[in-house]
């Protein structure tokens, strides 16, 4: 008598007829159910299937039939981010570069022993390490399969891997496992073979927890693991890692993932929910996320909550402004409008109505700053501005046109300086309206590179002057010129001709100076010929020829006669103030001497002059 059915063709476990095994089976919901308690917690799922209605007799009419089921009601409601988790590298959106790496690795079968998934908050990096796993161990719907960048997703190891239940691949949290001693059961297991799959795999997410004894009790096995194990880190901070790790793995930095990539997905989503959803409201939720499609999908959750009950209940950008707080794109608008003409009441006014509505004053100053980069990249690149309306895309366009680079750049400076100075006042409110006001003044001012050019033009090229009368009663010193006295003769000493410049000085008496023409005279004591002198000296300053000439008539006196005139002038100025002469009279005698750094032309002798 044997111990077993007679019927041998199934295994000893199996009992039942196949319609019994087919009854008894759980379906792919709950499965997919059971998976995702088992990796995130949840409500446990039923023992045994709920049993199905009876089925339809001929007799009954339809109507007569009341549902039996289960609502879908009833089930626990899931978050659209655990939701709609990628369970193919196909659905993993915004990282081609990894895929690709590893699609050619795969084929190539050069796959590392280790593997770093590194990047923002919500990017895909745990999710990637799952699919890693999937694609490692997939066998193929017939079981004769191997490793693949497409794993069919039917066969055993891919669906006790999406259920989190597969023995084969671990999962750890490394910010609740910080030790040595977990790892040490690390490193005891990987002796073994793996049980049922092609590789045994060790997610680690949060790697970077890890503290440094641990670390440096994996780094052996890290570095030479059994052929039939894998390692998957996933960490935010790769910056604490230690160096000898990162040797260690091969490095993905998972990027964020781009506005219009986001804000296609949130779209597709909300056609699978069956939720209706403005373009601009997607627009902002996709801006909002920050390149995480995880804080994405969960302000599109929470938007979704938030929108109206009714027969037209939709997400609209209205409500998700006001969920998150943000300003209305007509009203940022309208506020950089009154900033960039000038009007300070209207400007103050947007900004206490905008602040009545429950908009922050700093999310004010970075809805400014968003404006004013996008004029700047519309402007730079000549193209259609950003935006999700045509109308904000006009306005944009429009400001693009009609503002300077200068301006844009220096708008952008005192934005940025009250963003800084909002942040950290202990009035928000007040110190944004005094920097919104400190925008609005300085469009006042002289841009500070056409000054700089304006400075440097007026350097070059002096105004022209009019005829002015010489100190001491001399006739003209000037009749039009480009380059008066002084400054030609400033430029000749300038040019390193010292002799000339001090003949200029000390001798020539200018009547007529003009580019290439100049008229002199000489006091009669002055016999030499000083002309090859001068039209050399000038014409290695100014770089033309010069035409000199000399005359009789009367000009104006030279530099040198100038200053020792105005000498002249101040020491008769001096001598006549009351306390001056009343020193004078004091000390008979007495010398008025000038204050200069230079030593005095002969030493005195202080002690024989007072006595």
């Amino acid at each position: 008598m044997a111990d077993s059915p007679d019927t041998s063709d199934s295994l000893p476990w199996e009992t039942g007829t196949e319609g019994d095994a087919d009854d008894a089976a759980p379906t792919a919901s709950e499965l997919e159910e059971a998976g995702q308690s088992a990796l995130f917690g949840g409500a446990e799922p039923p023992p045994h299937p709920q049993p199905e209605p009876p089925a339809e007799s001929p007799a009954e009419p339809k109507q007569a039939q009341a549902p039996a089921a289960v609502p879908e009601t009833a089930q626990p409601y899931r978050v659209l981010a655990r939701k709609y988790r990628p369970q193919t590298f196909s659905q993993l959106i915004g990282q081609d570069a990894m895929v690709r790496t590893l699609a050619n690795a795969i084929a190539r079968e050069r796959l590392a022993h280790a593997f770093l998934m590194t990047g923002v908050r919500g990017v895909g990096k745990t999710s990637t390490a799952r699919l890693i796993a999937k694609a490692l161990n997939c066998i193929g719907p017939d079981g004769k399969g191997g490793p693949t960048i497409d794993p069919c997703g039917v066969c055993e190891p891919c669906v006790a891997i999406a259920e989190g239940r597969h023995i084969d691949v671990i999962e750890m949290d490394a910010a609740s496992h910080t030790g040595v001693d977990d790892v040490r059961e690390i490193i005891e297991a990987v002796r073994y073979s793996a049980v049922s799959a092609r590789y045994k795999i060790y997610i680690i997410d949060e790697v970077h927890m890890l503290s440094r004894n641990a670390f440096n009790a994996l780094l052996k096995t890290l570095e030479e693991p059994p052929a039939h194990v894998k390692f998957l880190f996933a960490t935010t901070e790769v910056d604490k890692l230690p160096v000898t790790v990162l040797s260690r793995t091969q490095r993905f930095d998972l990027r964020r993932i781009p506005v219009e990539l986001l804000e296609t997905h949130f779209a597709e989503i909300c056609a699978k929910e069956g939720v209706a959803a403005e373009d601009e409201a997607i627009h902002i939720i996709a801006n909002a996320a920050e390149g995480s499609v995880r804080d994405g999908l969960s302000i599109l959750d929470q938007a979704i909550a938030h929108a109206d009950m009714g027969e037209n209940d939709s997400v609209t950008a209205e409500r998700v402004r006001d969920m998150l707080g943000l300003a209305d794109k007509g009203a940022q608008r309208r506020l950089l409008g009154h900033l960039l003409e000038g009007e300070s009441a209207a400007l103050l006014g947007a900004v206490d109505e905008q602040y009545a509505l429950g908009v922050e004053p700093l999310a004010m100053l970075r809805a400014l700053m968003d404006l004013t980069h996008r004029i700047t990249v519309a402007q730079v690149a000549n193209g259609e501005a950003d935006g999700p309306s045509a109308e904000e895309r006009e306005q944009i366009s429009q400001w693009a046109r009609d503002l300077s680079v200068g301006q844009l750049h220096r708008l952008w400076q005192l934005l940025l300086k009250g963003h800084e100075e909002v942040r950290q006042a202990p009035d928000p409110l007040v110190s944004a309206r005094m920097a919104l006001l400190r925008v609005l003044h300085a469009a006042d001012q002289p841009d500070p590179g056409k000054l700089a050019r304006t400075l440097e033009s007026l350097a070059a090229n002096p105004p022209v002057q009019g005829t002015a009368a010489g100190e001491g009663g001399g006739a003209s010193a000037a009749s039009s010129p480009a380059i008066v006295w002084e400054e030609l003769v400033e430029k000749v000493e300038n040019a390193g001709q010292h002799l000339a410049a001090s003949i200029m000085k000390l001798q020539v008496r200018p009547i007529w100076v003009e580019p290439g023409t100049l008229r002199y005279s000489r006091d009669p004591k002055y016999t030499d010929d000083i002309g090859p002198v001068l039209r050399d000296a000038l014409h290695a300053a100014t770089g033309m020829r010069w035409v000199l000439e000399t005359s009789d008539a009367e000009a104006a006196p030279s530099i040198a006669e100038r200053a020792q005139a105005r000498r002249a002038a101040e020491e008769t100025e001096a001598r006549a103030h009351p306390l001056v002469e009343a020193t004078l009279a004091a000390f008979p005698g007495a010398e008025i001497i000038e204050d200069s750094d230079a030593p005095p032309a002969a030493p005195r002798n202080w002690r024989r002059n007072a006595s």
